[in-house]
């Protein structure tokens, strides 16, 4: 089933951190990917469905400069094919001595209307990248061409990103922090959860500015909590 239009605007607006908590409740204790930044810290949530392409490792004689010409190449075909409002994910092996891409195939996901970009390697021309109004995670930059490093193999399969599996559809929701990934069958009530846990944090964020104890707030033990909080959500139209 498609993502949800209402669970994608409601996915943009919580965090990571609040996301792997809802994932934990369910025993699913790896979803967020490791030794992955946002390139920029300043756009809003990234949140679309995978889209992957797998790398393995180079074999030098399948993999010259030349292969670029080749119009079915797995990397430009993934780029061309990537839907709009989904997310490319590269599977680079953690490997970020060449890059998995450049600022002009990720031009290409942004104007092809693409959510965003993530890989576990690195991207060359980051800060190109960087400027774009585009959500792109990667590790660390890359100057290197991919092929010195990577081949590009299988379209749409799944993969891993930096230590988390990712199946084609899954969700993947990227903050200021890094990227989250939610099964697909569950991402209506993660989304749902994840934006009552956000208001609830907020209050407590609020109280706790205001100097008030963590015990019995945080989480909400002492049954008067539970009041404060309802009486705030209604003076805060949430």
């Amino acid at each position: 089933m498609p993502l949800k239009p209402e669970t994608r605007d409601k996915l943009k607006t919580v965090s990571c951190a609040t996301l792997c908590t809802a994932l934990f409740k369910r025993g699913l204790r790896n979803q967020f990917i490791q030794d992955v930044r946002p390139l920029n810290a300043t756009l809003p949530n990234m949140v679309g469905e995978a889209f992957t392409l797998r790398y393995i490792p180079a074999r030098e004689d399948l993999n010259p400069i030349t292969v670029f010409q080749d119009r079915q190449h797995p990397q430009r075909q993934a780029v061309e094919q990537c839907p709009p409002g989904a997310v490319m994910v590269f599977d680079s092996r953690k490997d970020a001595r060449a890059a998995s891409a450049g600022a002009i195939l990720v031009s290409r996901l942004m104007v092809r209307g693409c959510a965003g970009v993530v890989t576990d390697g690195g991207f060359r021309d980051s800060p190109e990248i960087a400027a774009l109004p585009f959500p792109a995670y990667h590790s660390r930059p890359s100057a290197p061409t991919n092929l010195t490093l990577h081949q590009a193999l299988d379209i749409n399969v799944p993969v891993g990103c930096g230590d988390v599996a990712v199946f084609p559809g899954d969700v993947l929701v990227g903050d200021k922090e890094g990227v989250t990934v939610i099964p697909a069958h569950i991402s209506d009530e993660i989304a749902d959860e994840a934006v009552e846990m956000t208001a609830f944090e907020d209050f407590v964020s609020e109280e706790v500015l205001k100097g008030r104890s963590i015990l019995g707030l945080y989480p909400a033990t002492d049954p008067k909590t539970k009041d404060e909080f309802a009486a705030w959500r209604k003076a805060k139209g949430r």
